[in-house]
């Protein structure tokens, strides 16, 4: 199972409407992901909802695509206390995860995937090493969510390519030796 989150509690965000575009290109691709977005969840305490969510489609999934903005250099906080309040060992552990980083700004969250990198390599998630930043995002979006520039397409693309490949997403290619 996939499940792309969507990183930010802040509503209508550029990094929801990533998240929805790295949907509709996957379904292009012959998968289907799930979109959790952080925006209506209370990570404040462990809750009963918390936990459905956590067992319903966390605990399932096997491949996160995290799609994290720039917050300060780094990535949410809400986003940390996603990891910080989850069952980690039945949730997280030996799993795999694509980043996509989105700024307005001209780096594209590249440290804030760093960071997020070594939390998810702490958790013992094995992380893709290309993780696309997104530079410029309110630039590249246009009025109606979707992405209308080409090279920033492309790079999704190729991106998404390299994660099938990798094996993350194709169990047959998971025996293939290179």
């Amino acid at each position: 199972m996939i499940t792309i989150i969507s990183g930010t509690n802040r509503k209508l965000s550029n990094t929801s409407k990533i998240a929805r575009e790295y949907q509709l290109i996957l379904h292009k691709k012959g998968f289907e992901a799930a979109i959790f977005s952080l925006e209506d969840v209370n990570l404040w305490e462990y809750t009963a909802a918390f936990e459905k969510i956590e067992n319903d489609l966390l605990k399932p999934t096997t491949h996160f695509i995290i799609i994290s903005p720039e917050y300060n250099g780094s990535f949410p906080g809400i986003l940390k206390m996603l990891f910080d309040n989850s069952r980690s060992h039945e949730i997280w552990f030996h799993k795999k995860a694509l980043l996509t980083g989105v700024a307005t700004g001209r780096a594209g969250n590249l440290r804030g995937m760093d960071h997020l990198a070594d939390v998810l390599n702490y958790l013992k998630i094995t992380v893709h090493p290309n993780k696309l930043p997104i530079s410029v995002v309110d630039k590249v979006v246009g009025h109606d969510g979707k992405i209308i520039d080409a090279q920033t397409l492309n790079a999704i693309h190729q991106q998404l390519d390299e994660f099938i490949f990798w094996g993350a997403l194709n169990p047959d290619l998971n025996s293939v030796k290179l």
